[in-house]
């Protein structure tokens, strides 16, 4: 019986056509952006929208800057899933100045993470690498080497600040730039898969930090001055400090708060743990899985997650998926 719900839903999202409006939602659109995360959140959904709210949802697919600029100069789409909010610009800011827009919530909980990683076998090993200090004190236990960005990255710059202000060279660290993000994650999987020690910066929610056990090491307390004075390449005396998550918003147009405000909730209330998107991005390069498959594993093996997201309604209506 779970097998035949699950091929049922899994069709549900592959043929949205052949869904039927359970009541008059009316017409949805979504962004699909293009990155892997994103499109889970947006599989996930839109089935949650069509099957429990009867709409007849829309994908748009975009990136960052279109969707910003389809807002200010169309008003739609109606829904932006996976806003990274750091990367929006004045022109976010200006729709939020102008409450063309309102910020329904995070839709990545604690939002997106950054840091620098050491395998959790290591750690457990020499308790001691948990902290910065201690990764410092004892180069060779981390394999003497530290693997940044690619260069052109953002987090290039920030890296070549902290190593500077943590003075890792200084301390015996030889820094190996990657040339690409293959390149990096291609490292931590390497040394993963050999139990071998690896040092390096590295974000989520990602499909590595799914797929292996890393722990982020303790880089001190966070400082807002010195965060922001690292963005700058040039900046001349940088200074230790931890990485702030990342805000990472589920939007919609004031318009579509008025006219939906059932579906606007629900999608207020679309939060995935980063730990959990990691390990369904994980989940899907193991099974080679599409978008609607990893949504309907995640719907399938979350029930706990999900069910408090929709309202009493939608619940009858997808009550079983709920059992």
């Amino acid at each position: 019986m779970k097998s035949l719900m699950f091929a049922a839903a899994l069709a549900a999202l592959a043929t949205p056509s052949a869904v039927m409006a359970q009541e008059n939602c009316g017409e949805v659109t979504i962004t699909q952006m293009n990155w892997d995360s994103a499109a889970i959140v947006t599989a996930v959904s839109k089935f949650l929208m069509e099957q429990g709210y009867g709409c007849d949802v829309t994908i748009v697919p975009s990136d960052t800057t279109p969707a910003i600029t389809s807002l200010s100069e169309n008003n739609e789409p109606d829904i932006v899933t996976e806003l990274w909010i750091n990367s929006a610009g004045d022109a976010y800011k200006k729709l939020k100045a102008e409450g063309k827009i309102v910020e329904l919530g995070s839709v990545l909980d604690p939002g997106g993470v950054e840091g620098w990683w050491l395998p959790t076998y290591l750690v457990e090993e020499h308790p001691e690498l948990a902290t910065i200090q201690g990764v410092m004190e004892n180069p060779e236990l981390v394999g003497g080497m530290f693997n940044n960005c690619p260069d052109g990255w953002g987090c290039r710059i920030v890296n070549d600040n902290l190593i500077r202000a943590y003075d890792l060279e200084g301390k015996g660290f030889e820094i190996f730039n990657h040339g690409s993000g293959e390149t990096l994650a291609t490292s931590m999987a390497a040394a993963y898969q050999s139990k071998e020690p690896w040092f390096g910066y590295y974000w989520g929610p990602t499909t590595p930090l799914g797929k292996f056990d890393m722990t982020s090491i303790d880089l001190g307390e966070f400082d807002e001055e010195a965060s922001a004075a690292i963005q700058n390449a040039d900046a001349p005396n940088p200074k230790p400090t931890s990485f702030a998550s990342a805000p990472v918003l589920t939007i919609v147009t004031k318009d579509f708060m008025t006219s939906h405000p059932d579906v606007a909730a629900l999608m207020g209330h679309v939060t995935f743990k980063t730990e959990t998107m990691s390990k369904l991005l994980a989940w899907k390069e193991e099974k080679n899985a599409s978008n609607e498959e990893a949504a309907v594993y995640f719907l399938k093996n979350n029930p706990e997650e999900w069910s408090g997201w929709i309202n009493a309604s939608a619940k009858e209506k997808l009550s079983a998926l709920l059992n």
